[in-house]
């Protein structure tokens, strides 16, 4: 084998998958690593609105992580093009009470209108999202960064926030509460609606 076929990177094929949330929304999810958008949009659905919000991530956002989410709801069908600076698997949920869309992908959290795709707010964490979590019984998100837990308001303004000594990997929402396992496999329980540790 020669240096160049050592070094040569091979790109990867896009990802996808199709996933039904409630309110008659389907989802078609499409994503694939940096630089490699052209692959991600090449089987783009026609119809409905189509937002690229990779902009508001960087003006270099062309040479990024790349993914595609086309909603088909019953007002319609909208799409958004997304931008991460990390290899990431996008994912979303739907937040009834907002009428919102909300999507996890690298550091960003974005809330889509659920019927029409625009953008209401985004945040951006300081390390990558693990998941974003929600729950009829609370008034905000749950999202979960490798290294802080905070909560997310209607409005996308931060409720409150918590910093970790250590590297999360998992966390779950378990009989009301927040549970978080650490790297090194320490399991802390936090109530969700006020951030407070628990005897858990």
């Amino acid at each position: 084998m020669t240096s160049d076929g050592a070094n040569r990177r091979v790109a990867t094929l896009p990802r996808d998958a199709t996933i039904g949330y409630p309110g008659g929304l389907r989802a078609r999810w499409r994503w694939a690593g940096s630089g490699q958008g052209a692959a991600v949009f090449a089987l783009s659905e026609s119809g409905g609105t189509l937002e690229d919000l990779g902009p508001l991530v960087s003006p270099d956002f062309e040479l990024f992580c790349r993914a595609e989410l086309r909603i088909d709801g019953p007002a319609g069908a909208w799409t958004v093009r997304l931008a991460s600076l990390i290899q990431d698997e996008p994912a979303g949920l739907v937040w009834d009470d907002a009428g919102l869309f909300i999507v996890k992908y690298g550091f960003h959290t974005w809330a889509l209108e659920s019927r029409t795709g625009v953008l209401r707010w985004s945040h951006r964490s300081a390390s990558p999202l693990l998941a974003v979590m929600g729950s009829p019984r609370l008034a905000h998100l749950i999202v979960q960064s490798e290294i802080e837990t905070f909560a997310l308001e209607l409005d996308g303004t931060v409720g409150w926030r918590i910093a970790h000594s250590d590297v999360v990997i998992e966390a779950a929402l378990i009989g009301g509460s927040l549970v978080l396992t650490s790297f090194a496999g320490q399991v802390t329980a936090i109530d969700p609606v006020t951030g407070r540790a628990t005897d858990g």
